[in-house]
């Protein structure tokens, strides 16, 4: 990720490219999107600011290249200090953020959109995680009871015991 993909002012990360073993393709999905930053997210990537290149990581050593095997290396560590299962794998970090996002109800478009998928059906494996999703759902018809008309001109049917 670049520093020009970050807009403070809007609040979002523009997803443009993804870097694979030396490659830059297309992120994911084959598409670019955006995705809003919580506050936290852009307070910490303020913080991480530095005029020394482009990238948004960088190595303490100056040189301007983090490899995917700094970047396990890196994970590894913030897993040991977290006292997490130390995998070093980053993808965790997707899998993450779309399970955090199911279990606090997020809808599944919105958390499609937000990850890239192409497909609800690999969002939708997320979606196990709400545990309130459908008891929610059943409370949605749980709101006031109609009048005689619905407000679109249709009656409503009024069942009546004999």
């Amino acid at each position: 990720m670049e520093q020009t993909d970050v807009d403070f002012t809007r609040g979002f990360i523009h997803v443009r490219r993804s870097e694979w073993e030396g490659h830059v393709t297309l992120p994911k999905g084959g598409r670019a999107r955006q995705v809003n930053m919580t506050a936290r997210l852009a307070d910490a990537l303020r913080k991480q600011r530095h005029l020394r290149g482009e990238r948004i990581l960088w190595r303490a050593d100056g040189h301007p290249k983090v490899t995917q095997v700094l970047l396990n290396k890196w994970m590894s560590r913030i897993q040991r200090l977290a006292g997490l299962k130390v995998t070093g794998g980053i993808h965790i970090l997707r899998h993450t953020f779309c399970s955090r996002l199911a279990m606090a109800g997020a809808p599944a478009k919105a958390i499609q959109e937000l990850a890239g998928h192409q497909n609800l059906s690999t969002t939708q494996r997320y979606m196990h995680l709400s545990p309130a999703a459908k008891s929610a759902a059943i409370r949605m018809l749980e709101g006031p009871k109609p009048e005689a008309q619905n407000g679109d001109g249709l009656e409503t049917m009024k069942i009546s015991s004999p």
